[in-house]
């Protein structure tokens, strides 16, 4: 054990000595959490549009006002006629215009049925559905709202009415369902990056052939060269969730030890990932290629960080099951936002402790003393 510490301190005194080392380790998750919180949204506010008020009524001018209000839209016209559409949509200047028909007020004043227009820029098709529903939402409002002036409330009183309830995420900020899966995928790319590329580092320099002539087991080299950045790792840990809670205010409804525990288990198989990237490296480069093409970029895509895995093609889902990020998404999501324990999440817990224990296995097997 002494000869673990020992190689242990080696580690972290080469990390102290190289300072852009120390930036990329403590200050860049940070950094990339901080920029990542605010990019990483799938909320869609400050819609530009364009609306054209053929009718110029009371009735148009207060749904044109209703548009104004809302914090999902911002008006960056106002037309006469429809003539000028698609000049504002060509450019790119408004994702949507809402023509207001000429007969509108009376329409509505006489409760007969009339139709509103909406042409939308479906470029970005996911903006685009989001926006849509905003602005079909707000039309049912004032529909509505419509409807309760000419039908008294006890007639009212036989309609169908929804209570809704929204739970763990009652605002509906994509912040809160975002960041926890930033945290997870800031441990695996620092995480598997460093220690793959410290152990080829070694490789490089020669400094493993010297290791190689001491008396180190094969299970003590590898204990002391990944035990200082599963240490490393559980900092960053601390300092993103002290940004995620502190600074964009996400909800911490779970227990947090039971967090520092799955990302104990969750670094086991990051770590075991970059020391088996390191066995078939043999130069720095080749290892943050190897890490970044054919492990990260696959993870991060398949884990449901920015796709829903239900949505996927239902061959690709089966592979999904191979990445460890799905899991450890499941339970930070889980602990973050619903509170809910080891008793709920325990098969995507023990699929990734399973899936570290393996990984670890094969690059342990594959590496010798000499660590390839």
């Amino acid at each position: 054990m002494r000869r673990v510490l020992h190689l242990m301190r080696k580690e972290l005194l080469e990390l102290r000595q190289d300072p852009r080392l120390f930036g990329v380790v403590i200050l860049a998750p940070i950094l990339q959490l901080t920029i990542l919180g605010y990019a990483a949204t799938t909320d869609v506010r400050d819609i530009p549009i364009v609306i054209v008020d053929a009718d110029r009524s009371t009735e148009s001018r207060e749904l044109v006002h209703r548009f104004e209000a809302s914090a999902n839209f911002k008006i960056v016209g106002m037309l006469g006629s429809t003539d000028g559409i698609d000049r504002w949509l060509d450019r790119g200047e408004a994702w949507m215009a809402i023509s207001i028909p000429a007969d509108f007020g009376r329409r509505i004043a006489s409760r007969q049925a009339t139709t509103l227009q909406i042409v939308a820029d479906g470029t970005d098709s996911n903006s685009t559905g989001v926006a849509m529903g905003y602005a079909q939402t707000l039309i049912g409002g004032y529909t509505q709202d419509q409807i309760a002036q000419v039908i008294p409330a006890a007639a009212a009183g036989g309609l169908v009415r929804s209570e809704i309830r929204i739970w763990f995420n009652s605002r509906l900020e994509s912040r809160d369902f975002m960041i926890p899966g930033i945290v997870a995928l800031l441990l695996l790319v620092i995480t598997t990056n460093l220690s793959a590329m410290a152990i080829v580092r070694e490789k490089e320099i020669g400094t493993l052939e010297q290791l190689n002539v001491t008396p180190l087991a094969r299970w003590e080299l590898i204990v002391g060269k990944l035990l200082p950045y599963a240490m490393i790792g559980m900092i960053d840990v601390l300092l993103v969730l002290i940004v995620a809670i502190y600074w964009f205010e996400v909800p911490m409804r779970g227990s947090i030890p039971l967090l520092f525990g799955m990302s104990a288990v969750y670094l086991m198989s990051t770590l075991g990932l970059g020391l088996f990237i390191s066995s078939i490296s043999n130069t720095q480069q080749q290892a943050m290629m190897t890490a970044t093409f054919f492990f990260l970029t696959p993870m991060i895509y398949l884990s449901g960080f920015i796709f829903p895995i239900e949505n996927m093609p239902a061959w690709i889902q089966p592979i999904t099951y191979l990445i460890p990020l799905r899991y450890f998404l499941v339970i930070l999501r889980g602990i973050f936002q619903k509170g809910v324990g080891l008793e709920t999440f325990w098969p995507q817990a023990l699929a990734l402790f399973a899936w570290g224990a393996v990984v670890l296995t094969l690059a342990t097997l594959r590496s010798s003393k000499r660590l390839g």
